[in-house]
């Protein structure tokens, strides 16, 4: 009887372990990509930071911040590099184009110290209209508008007990953000 016994738990045993190894949950670690794309070439971002805007409530927290574009760049540049699924080209060996154009650059207050007169945390908010093109077909693969890079940091009002980082280096930051998501977008199932 207690043979039976150990005999049947062993089948549902094997029995479940077969059922879950069928159905997995799906994750992979491979690009969901066609495999007709290989490189890619990515087109130097272009400024379209309206600084002639006058300023008003809504907008006092946009910012030009030169040279942001070349740094988005080359951020995603080495992004794809890292990421390895596409091969950064020159245009003309390309399969698909990356085209991007900055449209804002924002400095948001989040909170303030216990004063409540001095900003102690700020999200850096970077925005870009993006698109992907084929370029043996000479079609327009996807385009995504407001795609967003940001970044929250503390400034010297902040608690004690934060970690307080520069501007700059949050900058960096939300730049990284940006180009992880940019490379993910991309390598991503359409």
């Amino acid at each position: 009887m207690k043979r039976r016994i150990k005999f049947s738990l062993f089948l549902i045993t094997v029995f479940c372990l077969f059922t879950t190894v069928l159905t997995g949950c799906g994750y992979t670690t491979r690009s969901m990509i066609s495999g007709k794309y290989k490189t890619i070439y990515i087109a130097p971002f272009l400024n379209k930071v309206d600084i002639t805007q006058e300023a008003y409530s809504a907008n006092k927290y946009r910012i030009y911040r030169p040279m942001l574009e070349t740094d988005i760049t080359k951020k995603v540049i080495n992004r794809y590099l890292f990421d390895g699924n596409l091969k950064p080209a020159k245009e003309a060996a390309a399969d698909l184009v990356l085209k991007g154009e900055l449209l804002e650059y924002r400095k948001d207050p989040l909170s303030y110290d216990t004063n409540g007169e001095n900003v102690a945390e700020y999200r850096i908010n970077i925005n870009v209209n993006l698109s992907l093109w084929d370029t043996k077909e000479n079609k327009l693969v996807w385009q995504e508008n407001n795609f967003n890079g940001n970044y929250s940091f503390f400034t010297n009002f902040a608690a004690a007990n934060t970690v307080k980082v520069s501007e700059d280096t949050a900058v960096i930051n939300a730049v990284e953000d940006l180009a992880r998501r940019i490379v993910e977008r991309t390598v991503e199932q359409w």
